[in-house]
């Protein structure tokens, strides 16, 4: 046996081929991660911005990080809230439809920012960039709009009246 020093043993583990392929599949593995948060993140736009506005207003007079933070938190987490409510209980479809909107609209703009944002380290073509950029803004803001309307309560609509149990037409009962 011979042993020579500063040699490596050359594994299956340590290839060149082998890692280019462990490295190709992980970039894939967390591109897809990243691209599925911001997809998840980017369809409550309102509520984060909403969210936001009101803890860095609450931070400037004086609230603490801690106290803007929780602040931010509560009022995102109320503006959705109230929004699917408003969204379940309106029968108007004006008042669906400008509810609705209020939610995919920054989603929609969100969307397109992010993918215009994205395209750039890929796609050398601008008129490319855009249609990308729009085509994700129209799904992001369908998708927030279908979230918005899957979440509706419908026990909370009003239904017809019970009335009190009537026997069939013909049929006579034991007292009259």
């Amino acid at each position: 046996m011979v042993v020579v020093e500063g040699a490596t043993l050359a594994t299956f583990v340590t290839g060149t081929i082998t890692m280019f392929i462990i490295g190709f599949l992980l970039n894939i593995v967390g591109l897809g991660v990243f691209c599925w948060a911001l997809f998840a993140l980017v369809t409550h736009a309102l509520p984060f911005f909403v969210g936001m506005t009101v803890g860095i207003y609450s931070f400037q007079a004086g609230g603490g990080p801690f106290g803007a933070i929780v602040v931010g938190f509560v009022t995102a987490g109320f503006t959705l809230v109230v929004g699917q409510y408003a969204f379940s209980v309106a029968r108007s479809p004006i008042v669906r439809l400008v509810n609705g909107l209020l939610f995919a609209v920054p989603a929609a703009y969100a969307g397109y920012d992010v993918t215009l944002a994205l395209a750039q380290f890929g796609i050398p073509q601008e008129w490319w960039r855009e249609a990308f950029a729009v085509v994700s803004a129209i799904i992001v803001g369908g998708t927030a709009w279908a979230r918005l309307s899957m979440q509706t309560d419908h026990a909370l609509r009003p239904v017809a009246a019970l009335s009190p149990m009537h026997p069939p037409s013909g049929v006579t009962t034991t007292g009259g």
